[in-house]
């Protein structure tokens, strides 16, 4: 017996395309990055400290009581003495971290990125958790948490992280239905071709695709309800309104740097070109649970609009960073939205215990999310929508190690139109995690991704680490001596926060 998630009701295979895991083997991978000095959390001013000291113990103990959780639920004693051992290394790496132990090399389970860890990890000269490099720790410390799992009988496919992830999805209900809603409007008038933007000129209507464009990547950018109500229909008089909003204007507001009008372009003229057959978009997605459904909804979107012929996301392969998505997500999301009414009318564990019961969904809100759920899998079943995982996502290193290290998926990444950065540590992993001047370009600081990499790239960041590229010069002092930003501590705490964002682009097709 093997602790897995109920079986999908999904019936569509959901993997599709994926690249064998190919590494190449050298005596190291870190001459690869770049020379800027990277984050520590020997640093007590940066995110990486706090991360070390008090982030990272929460999440050991919270992954602890999850597989103790998983042990009662199971009942079967096989499954129990292995789930003990995992406890045990749980509760091992904890104490490590907390004692300021040094690093260990990774049991071999099978998969040839240990090798290149514990290769950097004698490179590094065998480090203590309180004296490394914040990005290589921290993708350290999930690899190792994936061994405990990888090398038993009954868990090897369990992810200690699940749990959070669809109880977070369930718990944003009101912002999914408001968006269920709203996605069915507006696929079904840009599929139809409505009369409404027909009859306006082409500039008009390019500025109402201009600014729908934007709203819908906003509202991907902060993966949150805030700003639900700025997507609206495609109409030229709506989106007149909606360009002076006030939720519009606060929102713009915290994006520091904004590149959105440069991506939009590159889609239109590709979309405009002579013998265009479509673009292919590429997503190299982040968490799980609701931000997963609003990259599937902007995914629809980009379909739905012919921005592109092609979307492909890229999950990881492992239990990453909590809440980052597994392929198994997919199948657990549509799962939920094949059976709405099953999925929010069944009480969760906290309303069982106060003896609570949910509000059942509407009709009307229930087919809404069920065309979302059939048109999604239409998409996946006509091979517009594909899931590709690659294990160098999970690799301890940065992105500029790409083009040497995974040459097969950085070629493949070359024929994508558009390859959009989701989230916080696909930013710190494009830019190295490196201590860089924040005025430093950003098409300077991803390096081997940059100019004339072949590969376009966009990120989507709402910050919550202490790397920051592409500022205007003073930027970061004024953002420094907002209140919380950090003041004279030697701390950019302002950017630790997911209050401001960055929307940053390089054409590295040019």
């Amino acid at each position: 017996m093997g602790i897995t998630a109920p079986p999908s009701l999904y019936k569509v295979p959901l993997v599709a395309q994926a690249f064998p895991p190919r590494f190449v083997r050298l005596a190291g991978k870190m001459e690869y990055d770049t020379k800027t000095p990277p984050y520590s959390t020997s640093d007590p001013t940066s995110f990486a400290s706090v991360s070390a000291q008090k982030r990272w113990p929460i999440i050991l103990t919270g992954a602890i009581d999850d597989v103790h959780r998983a042990i009662y639920a199971a009942k079967n004693k096989d499954v129990e003495e292995e789930g003990k051992k995992i406890v045990e290394g749980l509760s091992k790496l904890k104490h490590e971290l907390q004692h300021d132990r040094q690093l260990t090399a990774l049991p071999d389970d099978g998969f040839e990125d240990v090798a290149g860890y514990n290769r950097e990890l004698e490179q590094l000269g065998w480090p203590k958790w309180q004296n490394v490099g914040w990005l290589f720790s921290e993708c350290y410390l999930y690899r190792r948490i994936n061994t405990l799992f990888t090398l038993t009988r009954h868990w090897k496919d369990y992810d200690v992280f699940a749990r959070q992830k669809m109880s977070t999805f369930k718990s944003s209900r009101p912002a999914v239905l408001e968006l269920a809603a709203r996605y069915k409007d507006l696929v079904t008038q840009l599929e139809s071709k409505s009369a409404d933007t027909a009859s306006k000129s082409i500039e008009e209507r390019e500025e109402a695709e201009s600014i729908l464009f934007t709203e819908m990547c906003e509202i991907c950018l902060w993966g949150n309800a805030t700003d639900l109500s700025l997507l609206t229909n495609l109409t030229y008089d709506d989106i007149q309104k909606l360009q002076g909003a006030k939720a519009r204007k606060a929102a713009e507001a915290n994006i520091i740097c904004n590149d959105l009008p440069a991506a939009f372009e590159v889609l239109r003229k590709a979309r405009a070109s002579p013998g265009n057959q479509g673009a292919r978009v590429d997503i190299v997605l982040d968490n799980a649970g609701f931000e997963l459904y609003v990259d599937l909804i902007l995914a629809g979107y980009l379909l739905a609009a012919n921005f592109a012929s092609c979307i492909v996301l890229h999950p990881k392969s492992l239990p990453w960073f909590v809440s980052d998505v597994l392929p198994k997500d997919f199948s657990d999301l549509l799962n939920s939205m094949a059976d709405p009414k099953a999925f929010y009318e069944t009480p969760s564990e906290d309303e069982e215990h106060k003896e609570t019961k949910p509000q059942p969904l509407s009709e009307r809100e229930s087919e809404e999310i069920g065309f979302m759920f059939r048109h999604w899998s239409e998409l996946h079943a006509d091979g517009k929508l594909v899931i590709r995982p690659n294990r160098f996502w999970t690799e301890g290193g940065s992105y500029w190690r790409l083009p040497k290290t995974a040459p097969s998926l950085y070629e493949d990444l070359k024929e994508s139109e558009l390859v959009i950065f989701k989230g916080d540590l696909n930013y710190r992993k494009l830019t190295g995690d490196a201590a860089w001047d924040p005025t430093t370009p950003f098409s300077e600081a991803i390096g081997p991704l940059g100019p004339k990499s072949g590969i376009r790239t966009l990120a989507l960041r709402t910050s919550k680490a202490d790397v920051v590229v592409g500022l205007p010069k003073g930027e970061d002092e004024r953002l420094r001596a907002t209140e919380d930003g950090g003041g004279d501590t030697g701390a950019r705490k302002w950017a630790w926060s997911g209050k401001w964002a960055l929307v940053q682009f390089c054409d590295g097709k040019a």
